[in-house]
């Protein structure tokens, strides 16, 4: 039986130019359609949107849910709520309204109370909105603030940067938080289209590493993956990755600390987030007093090694060189 090809799960068909295939913050670039409605939750959705839009969706609840009792009893005889009388229409709605808050959040500070029966029914059933409604909150809140996330910065761009006698494939990265991160893994694959032109596949390569992983992740990592004679970027030009359609793509995993919990992050670069002849800046110093200090802003700072872009990585014989040369 033939060894099937490698995919890690991105599918090596291919049918037309694709953007990308790992969106700019970590998520893949797959739409889902057709399902049908029992395989949405919104939990999820929730507990993976951004704090404002969590923020946001909390108020909104809180906004509306107020509004539409606070409508249900103005909609009433004015007697139905002791004190809420006045002698205009928007000064009534809005002790109306007021109400309804004391209702829903179960503060009732006294200076406004239910008068009629149809008041208390609406009172009861918003209390217990309000029970239930910040009880899926409270559940959200912790969902969120447990789950297992890890902020890590990347470099605005990868570089085909000096190596020891040669060159490699760089990027760099470091926390953006304050939590400890211990144990970190990188796996790095180069994607590439290829094939014949009637049908056109993706290819998946494991790209070799100078070092896979580190220990204690306080500063920066550049991960590099050295460029020889048995790696796939050799003797490519920065045309010849255009053509294939070249995406690198990271996948990084480590320990956190803080809240004894394997996070993961995913990014990718295209082939014209490449920048060929440079190296990176130095991003983190050491203080007067000793102390080290880590300077995020300068995380993708580099400077170009030499005045003439890189055009090729050689293959001549001295398999490290890079000539300018196509």
């Amino acid at each position: 039986m033939q060894k099937p090809a490698f995919d890690p799960g991105l599918t090596r068909e291919f049918g037309a130019p694709l953007r990308r295939a790992v969106n700019k913050d970590g998520s893949f670039n797959v739409e889902r359609k057709g399902a049908d409605w029992s395989a949405f939750h919104p939990w999820l959705a929730i507990v993976r949107m951004t704090w404002t839009g969590f923020i946001s969706l909390v108020l909104g609840f809180y906004l509306s849910v107020n509004t539409l009792f606070a409508l249900a009893y103005f909609s009433m005889d004015p007697a139905q709520i002791s004190g809420s009388a006045s002698p205009t229409a928007m000064g009534r709605f809005l002790n109306d309204f007021f109400f309804s808050a004391h209702t829903l959040t179960t503060v009732g500070y006294g200076n406004l109370a239910p008068a009629g029966i149809a008041a208390n029914v609406c009172s009861t059933v918003e209390a217990l909105t309000g029970l239930l409604g910040f009880a899926v909150i409270t559940g959200l809140l912790v969902a969120r603030a447990s789950k297992p996330s890890a902020s890590i910065g990347y470099s605005a761009s990868a570089l085909i940067a000096p190596y020891q006698n040669g060159h490699g494939l760089m990027f760099r990265i470091a926390n953006q938080r304050s939590n400890n991160l211990m144990e970190m893994e990188a796996r790095v694959l180069l994607m590439t289209v290829g094939g014949p032109p009637e049908k056109p596949e993706r290819k998946f390569e494991p790209l070799t590493l100078e070092r896979d992983g580190i220990l204690m992740f306080a500063l920066t990592w550049t991960i590099v993956h050295p460029i020889d004679e048995s790696s796939p970027f050799w003797g490519k030009t920065a045309e010849d990755l255009k053509r294939m359609q070249a995406e690198i793509i990271i996948l990084i995993k480590g320990f956190d600390d803080t809240f004894s919990q394997i996070v993961h992050s995913r990014q990718s670069y295209r082939h014209d987030e490449i920048v060929w002849g440079a190296k990176f800046d130095t991003a983190f110093v050491v203080q007067p007093n000793g102390d080290l200090l880590l300077e995020l802003n300068r995380l993708g700072n580099y400077s170009l090694t030499d005045n003439t872009p890189v055009a090729r990585i050689s293959r001549d014989e001295d398999p490290t060189r890079i000539s300018n040369s196509a």
